[in-house]
């Protein structure tokens, strides 16, 4: 008997950021047992991660720690540490708190180069696994951003430590980064984003048709974040063509 398990194959090793909103424990605990092997990175969105109790944040980042996963803060914490003078401090409470990525953004708010630089080189230096985020979460100053200046951040953020770069689409992945107010792929965009490469990008694609899209044109092993955590095994079945809209297109 043919195992389940066989059905479609093992999908290549594409990244999978998934978006923690706020997880209990027993909800990460029951997610992990189903789903951990398909998730890479978990990101405690926003400033979620000061939000609950430090004991139960610690407890969160080793359940995904067990799993292999790296856990990491969102960019808007770090960027109101930032604003406040309070970097040092920042990176001392992420790593007791057992989180092992930080992410380097200015979606919310205006971080001169230099800074951003320093501050990339800074988390690296410190041990941490480092991601950065490209665009910005107010529409009309992400539309701003042309395609070249975007080009231009994601090699700077590289050449300063980035082990990868997220590209901005926010939790409704509309009218932001590469995406079109209806969510659909602005495909001069994406072309112009990926000329040189998507092995160390990670493309927010929190709606289903985004990841149809990308799985399809790039393959099943194109890096993929903001997915919610009961989305997690639906993106690993379009990865290995076992739903619908993949099936026997891989």
């Amino acid at each position: 008997m043919l195992a389940f398990q066989e059905l479609g194959g093992k999908a290549d090793q594409g990244k999978t950021m998934m978006l923690d909103k706020g997880l209990g424990l027993n909800a990460v605990s029951d997610l992990l047992s189903v789903a951990g092997a398909h998730i890479t990175f978990a990101k405690f969105g926003w400033g979620t991660a000061a939000t609950s109790e430090q004991d139960v944040i610690a407890a969160k980042t080793a359940l995904y720690a067990r799993h292999g996963i790296t856990t990491y803060p969102g960019g808007t914490l770090l960027e109101v540490a930032l604003a406040a003078g309070k970097l040092a401090e920042f990176f001392t409470e992420a790593k007791a708190l057992g989180f092992t990525g930080i992410e380097v953004s200015d979606g919310s708010t205006t971080v001169a180069p230099a800074v951003r630089a320093q501050v990339l080189s800074q988390a690296r230096e410190a041990g941490f696994f480092v991601i950065s985020e490209v665009g910005k979460k107010n529409p009309a100053l992400d539309h701003a951003l042309t395609a070249s200046d975007r080009m231009a951040q994601i090699q700077a953020d590289l050449d300063h430590g980035a082990h990868y770069v997220l590209l901005e689409a926010r939790e409704a992945g509309k009218n932001i980064g590469i995406y079109d107010e209806a969510g659909n792929i602005k495909k001069d965009m994406l072309a112009a984003l990926t000329a040189n490469g998507i092995d160390q990008l990670i493309f927010e694609a929190p709606l289903k048709a985004q990841q149809v899209a990308l799985i399809l044109q790039f393959g099943p092993q194109v890096n993929l974040g903001n997915i919610a955590h009961d989305e997690v095994t639906a993106l690993e079945t379009l990865r290995r063509g076992l739903r619908g809209d993949t099936v026997g297109r891989l």
